[in-house]
């Protein structure tokens, strides 16, 4: 069974009204059910994530500011989004997704988070549209519940993980692996287990062979049993932000890669889709629903 967590709070108008950002995440589910791809059956319906798995990750303070709408201007600022109740119910949600995907993984081999992904929250702030850092909290929920010893983060979000990459820089059960633009947000790097910076303009050949050398040997090296995978698609060349050239096409062979080489290898796989900011949302949504479309394929549900 391929489990899928959404909520509606995903594609919840953003406090100022804006609502582009919002918008495929109910494009993608609504784009998956029309084609068949899936059924209402494979999605689920996650609540919010308690306070105590939050504070395994991050602060007391700063959760505080969080559900007490206590966020300075500038702290808001460096979020990207004006604070709301809305908004961080939402991402207690996104991140017990994620946390609920790891468990039905764990039993099918991949699950999938429609949202999620939200690598640059550190642990006592958030900053480039992240609140709650939801893979690290997930993270530590299974090294903790002991449901996992040996994690392995792979993000190939066009942007470092620079949260999630700080949050476990002195913690040797999680490998972090970042494949991102060199010369992209954010502009200070933090030090993740293994970082591949990429230059402006690479393309699919160079982008897929750097990807299968790095998968074989880090599975091969960390021998994980546990993995998390951030599947940003703004690595496209249609990006406005990425600066990269990586065609639609070849960005679903490299989510084919990563399954086909997590599957091989026994690995259970948490999902989540990370950033994407093409002007056309026809575009984003297209590239992420592939990335169900090959879960699908290469795990058989």
């Amino acid at each position: 069974m391929l489990y899928i967590a959404y909520h509606p709070i995903y594609a919840h108008p953003l406090p100022d009204g804006h609502r582009f950002p919002m918008l495929k995440y109910e494009l993608i589910p609504g784009q998956l059910l029309y084609e068949g791809t899936v059924t209402n059956a494979n999605f689920f319906e996650p609540a919010a994530c308690s306070v105590s798995t939050v504070l395994l990750t991050h602060t007391q303070e700063y959760l505080n500011k969080l559900l007490q709408q206590t966020l300075s201007a500038k702290e808001q600022r460096h979020i990207g989004f004006p604070q709301s109740p809305q908004l961080t119910q939402r991402e207690l949600i996104i991140t017990q997704g994620t946390i609920d995907c790891c468990l039905y993984a764990q039993q099918y081999g991949v699950a999938l988070n429609v949202a999620g992904g939200t690598h640059h929250a550190f642990a006592e702030r958030g900053e480039g549209f992240c609140l709650l850092n939801d893979f690290a909290i997930a993270a530590n929920y299974l090294l903790h519940t002991g449901k996992a010893k040996k994690i392995v983060i792979i993000d190939l979000d066009v942007h470092q993980g620079n949260g999630t990459a700080k949050l476990f820089e002195n913690n040797t059960s999680v490998y972090t692996f970042s494949m991102h633009g060199a010369h992209n947000y954010p502009f200070h790097k933090e030090t993740s287990s293994w970082d591949i910076p990429l230059p402006d303009g690479i393309t699919d050949t160079a982008y897929l062979s750097l990807l299968k050398d790095a998968l074989q040997q880090i599975i091969q090296q960390q021998q994980p049993d546990f993995c998390f995978y951030l599947s940003g698609v703004d690595i496209l060349e249609t990006d406005k932000f990425g600066k990269l050239k990586i065609t639609l096409p070849a960005c679903r062979q490299r989510d084919e890669l990563v399954f086909t080489q997590l599957q091989k290898n026994n690995i259970p796989c948490a999902v989540a889709m990370g950033g994407g900011y093409s002007a056309d949302v026809k575009i984003i949504t297209e590239a992420h629903c592939n990335t169900f479309r090959a879960a699908k394929e290469i795990y058989g549900w």
